[in-house]
């Protein structure tokens, strides 16, 4: 993969056709007319998401399992509404986060509050819960014993082809309960669906046209939209941009290299900080401690609990954004320098329900949007390629997570078509450093939209950049948001930010709180980390 972006937008644009037309499918029918929304008070707690729901309106709409047959049988979305109060009205803006499969009725709230009161009280901020995600009707959840078997989960790294055996045989199994328990939904469990979920939502909510806010995957699911409806888009912000013709093995393959550099970003802060942690003076020395972790961890779990795999898990948020860093880095240094694993076990929580369904849609909606390698030599000579080339933080781990797209029930594919040479003047933001979406990607979608800007933090490396403090990225967007003012179109990035200084080293006394269980859903955000302080991504 090409990790320069071209110095001219002209340059991208040659392989424009050639994304669009291999294995693609054409825009997708017309939507049929959808009754309108029926609003009501939410309850102040979302039962199965847990988050408040206080002052903001429910509301559930109907649609079609099958689009082409809009008289057959109908399944039920979730969502919120936080209403404009101002005099002036932008219009709705549909929230999605990512994942996919990540949830987002809470989502409206979290905007109106980190948005300047000038803008959000102009829009009406439209949550939803995607078709089988959480509070939508049918909720997902296959096989809980894939992420969360009742102890700690083999280690993810086999060590000889009878543990990759077992591992391969667990990803089957998963696919083979989806496959019992919803063959009938499987088909219409991707993105090519969900784009016309977004269309019926617009004509629910009786608007000609609609706004759009979307993090990691939600990013693909904007742009496809925008290429389906072009004429329905009216304000569209992509932040941490998927690419397009990487959909979604090779987007993948991609991640375990960006990976490997991010956490080789964080081993090396820590190491910048010797005298907090006392880790090591050198990345080497730190990431030497980690694995010697890791390793004592496969045959002393922690509390019985966490094991190696765990502790990929735990710190994989790391290579998402900084937000964990110095509590992550202190645990690490319980454990290894003071024999104290309390605070490194805590850092792990198992999945709950809806943890186990964003990740059965996570796979219900990648393994159905594109095709995957069938064949089991395929996974396994990249895995072993990209791990013995040094990329051993995320490579089998990553395999692992995606492992029942070889197995799953429904053929993937064909993919979406992402970009129009004369679509809407979107906004992408994207972070030079971002592993779960490379940087590549955002200049790849800038090239299939020309009429879009792209706002760039050069050397940041978090997963969600808008509304996060940068007062540079957030000028462009709140500039976008609130006078539909774009950037003056320039070659290669539009706008380029400097990202702000890692974090702090200093770690409070007192007790460690872990986060709730951030095991993330790779190409996609991922959901906003739960310990960030704006709502992130997936």
């Amino acid at each position: 993969m090409v990790l320069s972006y071209p110095p001219q937008r002209k340059a991208v644009g040659l392989a424009i056709g050639a994304v669009l037309a291999a294995g693609l499918v054409a825009a997708p029918g017309p939507v049929h007319a959808a009754p309108a929304i029926a609003w009501k008070p939410c309850p102040a707690k979302d039962p199965i998401e847990g988050a408040s729901l206080k002052g903001m309106e429910c509301g559930t709409l109907a649609v079609p399992l099958d689009h082409d047959r809009p008289d057959g049988r109908r399944i039920t979305l979730a969502l919120t509404r936080v209403k404009h109060t101002g005099p002036k009205f932008r219009g709705a803006v549909l929230l999605n986060r990512g994942g996919p499969g990540a949830h987002g009725r809470d989502l409206p709230a979290l905007f109106t509050k980190a948005l300047p009161k000038e803008v959000a009280q102009t829009y009406d901020w439209i949550g939803f819960d995607p078709r089988g995600v959480a509070a939508s009707d049918p909720s997902l959840v296959c096989d809980v014993t894939y992420m969360d078997p009742g102890r700690p989960r083999a280690d993810s790294t086999p060590r000889d082809r009878k543990e990759e055996a077992a591992w391969r045989a667990k990803a089957k199994a998963f696919a083979d309960d989806c496959a019992k328990k919803y063959g009938d939904v499987l088909p219409h469990m991707g993105t090519a669906s969900s784009i016309r979920d977004l269309e019926a939502i617009r004509v629910a909510l009786g608007r000609k046209q609609i706004n759009y806010f979307g993090f990691s995957y939600g990013t693909y699911l904007g742009a496809a939209y925008a290429t389906a409806h072009p004429d329905k888009v009216r304000r569209m912000v992509l932040d941490s941009v998927v690419r397009p013709s990487g959909v979604w093995y090779p987007s993948n393959l991609d991640q375990n290299v960006a990976f490997e550099r991010r956490i080789q970003s964080f081993f090396g802060w820590v190491a910048a900080n010797h005298s907090v942690f006392g880790l090591g003076t050198s990345a080497e020395a730190v990431e030497k401690a980690f694995y010697g972790a890791r390793e004592a961890l496969r045959s002393k779990p922690i509390g019985g609990k966490v094991g190696p795999t765990e502790l990929d898990d735990v710190f994989l948020t790391d290579g998402y954004s900084t937000f964990r860093w110095r509590t992550h880095a202190q645990a690490l240094a319980d454990y290894v320098v003071r024999k104290d694993p309390k605070a490194l076990g805590a850092q792990w929580q198992p999945p709950d329900r809806l943890g186990q369904n964003n990740y059965t849609m996570y796979a219900a909606t990648q393994c159905r949007d594109a095709e995957w390698p069938r064949t089991w030599s395929v996974w396994h000579a990249d895995s072993t390629r990209l791990y013995e080339a040094g990329n051993r933080f995320e490579t089998w781990n990553n395999t692992w997570y995606n492992a029942p797209c070889a197995f799953w029930g429904v053929r993937g594919g064909p993919r979406p078509r992402v970009g129009d040479p004369k679509g809407p003047g979107m906004l992408l933001v994207q972070a030079t450093e971002d592993a779960a979406t490379p940087y590549p990607g955002a200049l790849e979608m800038h090239g299939l939209f020309p009429a879009s800007r792209l706002v760039v933090q050069r050397g940041g490396g978090n997963h969600g950049v808008s509304l996060a403090g940068d007062r540079c990225v957030d000028a462009a967007v709140l500039a976008y948001l609130r006078d539909a003012a774009l950037p003056a179109d320039q070659a290669g990035p539009d706008v380029v930010c400097q990202a702000p200084p890692p974090p702090k080293a200093t770690v409070k006394t007192g007790p460690k709180t872990p986060a709730k269980s951030a095991r993330r859903l790779p190409s996609g955000p991922v959901p906003i980390p739960a310990n960030a302080p704006w709502p992130g991504t997936s």
